[in-house]
């Protein structure tokens, strides 16, 4: 049994040549990153399993992929780039990672959440055009927080959100008791929350779930920040919600298409702040993403 990691970043590649041990089963690292869906056969080349983490792999090509078992998936996100269903009716399990990054992903949230309510992006782009922008920004001490999706990277942003002073909501789809932290249904949080954050995983149950209807509900002048998955809010009524004024801003790390095209309407709206989902990458949380994927395929292996 062998395995390819089909798209590594020389940063991925590195920390793994550097975690990998003489006793694993070999481990072909392919660097490149941006490796096209109909590559991955080649790569592959009757690999048992396939460590991805962010290449698309559509299941008629997955069917084309001889001796494939096994699909080690570099984060919680499989569903945005898979059908698993369907490529375990093949006979192809999907390994997911969870908890890698919870504590990167929070705080790239948070400086998101601090850039939006204070217009950095937008002062930044207008000084270097030679612009001198005063902006008023929102004082976030005593403002509310409503986080949808309560796992561990929620968790996280609550915990650092409370250092700041802010009250903290939540909804999430299972019951759960947490210290200083409100527990309310979905209308109460999108209506009185100063701050909306995503953290939900994508799947058919959450697709869409910040529908337009619910993006109407939300405070007039709430920010909405989102880094977890863009296929979890309608992005056109987002995007009209923006225009209009009723969302003071959008902070996003995730896009439905990436990379984001140069002319997208998101690139430009003043109240919009970018980042090129990246959320998750700091060197602390890449290797302990490395590490885990190197668990699943001890653990593969071992079984096999």
């Amino acid at each position: 049994m062998n395995a390819v990691f089909v798209d590594a970043s020389d940063t991925l590649a590195l920390i793994m040549e550097q975690q990998a041990r003489p006793d694993d089963l070999p481990i072909v690292i392919h660097r490149d990153p941006n490796v096209s869906p109909g590559d991955l056969p080649g790569v592959l080349a009757g690999a048992a399993i396939a460590i991805v983490d962010h290449t698309y792999l559509p299941t008629p090509i997955a069917q084309q992929c001889a001796g494939l078992k096994h699909v080690v998936f570099l984060g919680t996100g499989a569903r945005s780039y898979m059908n698993i269903e369907e490529l375990a009716a093949l006979g192809i399990n999907v390994h997911l990672i969870r908890g890698y990054g919870d504590t990167a992903v929070a705080e790239h949230a948070i400086a998101l959440m601090w850039a939006a309510a204070r217009n950095l992006a937008l002062m930044d782009r207008e000084m270097r055009a030679g612009r001198w922008l005063l902006e008023n920004g929102m004082q976030l001490t005593g403002k509310t927080l409503g986080l949808i999706g309560f796992g561990g990277i929620g968790a996280e942003v609550a915990r650092i959100a409370h250092g700041s002073g802010m009250r903290v909501l939540a909804w999430n789809r299972t019951p759960k008791e947490v210290a200083g932290v409100s527990f309310v249904d979905i209308d109460t949080l999108l209506a009185d929350s100063h701050i909306v954050s995503l953290h939900l995983l994508l799947d058919d149950a959450t697709r869409g779930f910040l529908s337009r209807e619910r993006i109407a509900a939300m405070r007039p002048g709430a920010i909405l920040v989102n880094t977890a998955r863009a296929g979890l809010t309608d992005e056109a009524a987002m995007i009209d919600a923006l225009q209009s004024g009723h969302l003071r801003h959008a902070a996003l790390d995730v896009f439905d298409i990436e990379p984001l095209p140069a002319d997208h309407p998101l690139t430009t709206l003043p109240n919009v702040t970018l980042s090129a989902h990246s959320a998750f990458r700091t060197p602390e949380a890449s290797e302990n993403l490395i590490e885990a994927a190197l668990v699943h395929c001890r653990r593969i292996a071992a079984g096999d």
